[in-house]
């Protein structure tokens, strides 16, 4: 995914480079490239993220029960 973000990025900087004014350049990457990228990356990184927590979750729930489990001794 990281080639086609890439390649969108090069293909909408040469779009905002042929605009007329230097403001419609900036508005043209922005709409066409910032935010929707933003989306995309935010949307496909779900799933990593999720399981980062759930192993977060786990490491956290494990060293409590070794903790618990010390102190039993």
């Amino acid at each position: 995914m990281l080639i086609v973000a890439i390649a969108w990025i090069y293909v909408v900087g040469l779009m905002a480079l042929t605009e007329p004014t230097v403001v419609a350049g900036i508005v043209t990457f922005l709409f066409y490239c910032v935010l929707p990228l933003g989306t995309l990356v935010y949307i496909a990184g779900s799933p990593r993220r999720k399981a980062r927590r759930r192993a977060t979750e786990q490491a956290a729930a494990e060293a409590r029960a070794a903790a618990g489990g010390q102190g039993e001794d």
